[in-house]
């Protein structure tokens, strides 16, 4: 594995199911594990991005949240 300051290791604990289930793309996109990981994992923050970001525009329009005028946030700075 290449190390240098912008990766850090990481042990995680998989399920036999799932650890075979990366193998077999491992094998089939001839890719290595911790990049296949990585990918994964940037495309599922993705994801949660979208979703989180669903959820805030529906808490605005039932006004549970509030946006701060521009002006407000100006005064602050």
């Amino acid at each position: 594995m290449i190390s240098n300051k912008n990766t850090h290791k990481l042990n995680i604990i998989l399920s036999k199911t799932t650890l075979s289930e990366l193998n077999i793309f491992v094998d089939e996109l001839e890719i290595n594990r911790n990049k296949l990981i990585e990918q994964a994992l940037i495309h599922y923050f993705d994801m949660l991005d979208e979703k989180l970001a669903s959820k805030r525009l529906k808490e605005l329009e039932v006004r549970k949240i509030r946006t701060i005028p521009a002006e407000e946030v100006w005064k602050e700075l």
